[in-house]
């Protein structure tokens, strides 16, 4: 048997006036996706418990298979795997976002965008100017970066410090979502005192002359210490890879044992080259039981509030990805494939949200219900529910349905 799951990041949604009440699923010309529902089954999961902020983290472990309420430790320790930080027993990672701030406001969780290589000689005046032992500060892609705190078994966090991740915030005053609880007195002096260190960096001098929005501080969130995941090949006998342009989604892959594949133009925007990850995911095929393709274009025209953008996000992905897998898992014996989100970012509030999002099935043994597209309201009328999303995967690699 051989698998693919595609995961257009965020492409859940709610109903646009703008598209006659349609949703940018129902708007977007998906003709292949709309094929898998009338061959197999389309139905909605909830991927991300109450209890858990709504983010690709604990999402994406769901939607693999793993409860995140038992495996779940924090965001930055995926990335920091992705990265290849080694976190020890008493170490914790924390997600360091760059980040753009005017008058108070979240004005760009992204700080425009900035290239990796801006971020990297950001990210080591950052060191030299605030790191010491135990405090170190790592580049990541983009504005995504880590910093480690070390060898504290008491602290600095506990279960009820809490942090805001900064792209749930847009055009909101900070002040209102700063971190607070156990550790978040450092954070907070590490936020603020970043702001003068980054003021008149080269690099933002650069960026003001050529009329991008600057990095004037770094945002912290998403503590954890690194987790501990079963092999996802001990526990179905699958041998899977990934191909995405995100480190959070690269660092699960890493630590439940899947390979990486590394292909070049594929991003963690707009930009990405779909066709790229559509031709390696297929390749992929022929030398592994199970192709996971992640695409994070979607979730970001939702943070952007690009309604427009989305759609073509998810056109690009019907076309150049799920088309040709479709054609290629079409010539074995045995198949079947899973495309779902893994949270809902409506457009309108350009966050994360809670809730059931749609899926669809098909191949091998998996029998047609009779749906006719794969979109939110076909979900929502469906018998095929899982209140806790972990419990699709198993279902997708092993029943009949």
């Amino acid at each position: 048997m051989k698998y693919a799951i595609v995961i257009p990041d965020g492409c859940a949604d709610e109903p646009q006036p703008s598209l006659g009440g349609r949703t940018p699923l129902q708007a977007a010309q998906t003709p292949n996706m709309d094929r898998l529902a009338r061959m197999g089954q389309v139905g909605r999961a909830d991927n991300v418990p109450s209890s858990l902020t709504s983010a690709s983290d604990v999402a994406t472990l769901s939607l693999l298979g793993y409860d995140p309420r038992r495996y779940y430790t924090g965001r930055a320790p995926l990335e920091a795997a992705a990265l290849g930080i080694d976190l020890g027993p008493n170490d914790w990672a924390v997600r360091c976002n760059l980040v753009t701030i005017e008058d108070g406001r979240m004005v760009d969780f992204t700080a425009g965008h900035i290239p990796s290589s801006q971020g990297r000689e950001l990210i080591a005046a950052l060191q030299a100017g605030l790191g010491r032992p135990g405090i170190e500060f790592f580049p990541g892609v983009s504005y995504r970066n880590v910093l480690v705190i070390r060898g504290r078994p008491d602290g600095p966090f506990a279960p009820e410090t809490r942090t805001q991740p900064p792209h749930d915030i847009p055009d909101q005053p900070v002040d209102r979502h700063l971190p607070h609880g156990p550790g978040s007195e450092l954070l907070i002096d590490l936020m603020n005192r970043s702001q003068s260190i980054l003021a008149d960096h080269p690099v933002n001098r650069r960026r003001r002359d050529a009329g991008d929005r600057t990095a004037t501080q770094i945002w912290l969130w998403g503590q954890g210490r690194a987790p501990q995941l079963p092999s996802f090949e001990r526990q179905h006998n699958v041998r899977g890879c990934l191909t995405t342009g995100v480190d959070l989604i690269r660092g699960i892959a890493i630590l439940i044992g899947w390979d990486r594949l590394e292909v070049p133009g594929v991003t963690d925007y707009l930009d990405t080259d779909y066709t790229a990850q559509g031709d390696s995911a297929v390749k992929a095929l022929q030398r592994y039981d199970l192709v996971c393709v992640h695409v994070e274009a979607p979730d970001e025209a939702s943070h952007e509030g690009r309604l427009d953008a989305k759609i073509d996000a998810l056109e690009q992905t019907d076309r150049h990805i799920v088309g040709p897998l479709m054609e290629h898992l079409a010539t074995m014996d045995s198949w079947r494939i899973l495309v779902s989100p893994d949270h809902p970012t409506p457009v309108r509030t350009r966050a994360h949200g809670y809730g059931h999002v749609p899926f669809v099935i098909a191949g091998t043994r998996i029998h047609a219900d009779g749906a006719e597209s794969y979109d939110e309201p076909t979900a929502a009328s469906s018998r095929l529910v899982f209140g806790q999303g972990h419990e699709l995967l198993p279902q997708f690699l092993q029943a009949e349905l």
